[in-house]
């Protein structure tokens, strides 16, 4: 951990987006819908900027639950897709515990709909096998806020960090200068804090100004 001062490492992480399905998604009041889609397709593309392994499962996807939202492999091609027998906490899943440690690494980084469920179990399990466990709560849906904040502190004792989509992103690029650093603050401002799109915009003005003289604030309203 000395190498990244503490910080989360890209290259020993793992991403695991657990049953963000279209059903379960009806079920969801502490976070907005469309907020938590918007949030897990940043999880996802910052993924595939990265090239960090993405694992995915669905619960029952032919039933009442439905199918997982399709940004997500949209977004993150390379993720791996593991099929349930049923099995409500994804780590008693064998073939899903084998695809991770498939990958070598020793951090998980999870959302899953629903929070006190699908992603609390398979964090709670992880940790007892001595994993490092990241659990992005706002994309992870739940059926109310009490339930939440009794899902984060069973996760806490347990040993699982509990963090949020933006500081994922952040911590996971690390610094703005990398040549995707205009597609990371693409990411936030079109999925996580659309205000942040304001200040980009007022960044490319004050570039243009100072390339072309201050007559370029008039261009747009010509």
């Amino acid at each position: 951990m000395a190498a990244t001062n503490g910080m989360l490492d890209p290259n020993d992480s793992v991403i695991l987006l657990i049953d963000h399905q279209s059903g379960l998604f009806n079920t969801v009041r502490d976070v907005p819908v469309p907020d938590l889609r918007h949030y897990v397709t940043a999880i996802a593309k910052a993924a595939t900027l990265l090239n960090i392994p993405v694992i995915t499962t669905a619960s029952v996807p032919d039933g009442p639950n439905g199918p997982l939202i399709p940004e997500i492999h949209q977004c993150a091609p390379h993720a791996v897709y593991v099929p349930r027998t049923g099995q409500i906490n994804t780590w008693d899943n064998p073939r899903f515990v084998e695809e991770v440690k498939k990958t070598g690494r020793n951090t998980l980084i999870i959302a899953g709909t629903l929070t006190s469920v699908c992603m609390a179990f398979p964090a709670v399990s992880a940790r007892l096998e001595g994993y490092n466990v990241y659990c992005v709560v706002d994309a992870s849906g739940n059926w109310s806020k009490m339930a939440t904040e009794t899902t984060l502190a069973r996760i806490t004792q347990a040993g699982a960090i509990p963090t949020d989509t933006f500081a994922i992103v952040a911590e996971l690029m690390r610094t703005w200068n990398r040549p995707e650093g205009s597609r990371f603050a693409e990411i936030i401002s079109e999925h996580i804090c659309p205000e942040y799109k304001c200040l980009m915009e007022s960044y490319a003005k004050a570039q243009a100004v100072v390339k072309d003289g201050p007559e370029t604030l008039l261009d747009q309203y010509q």
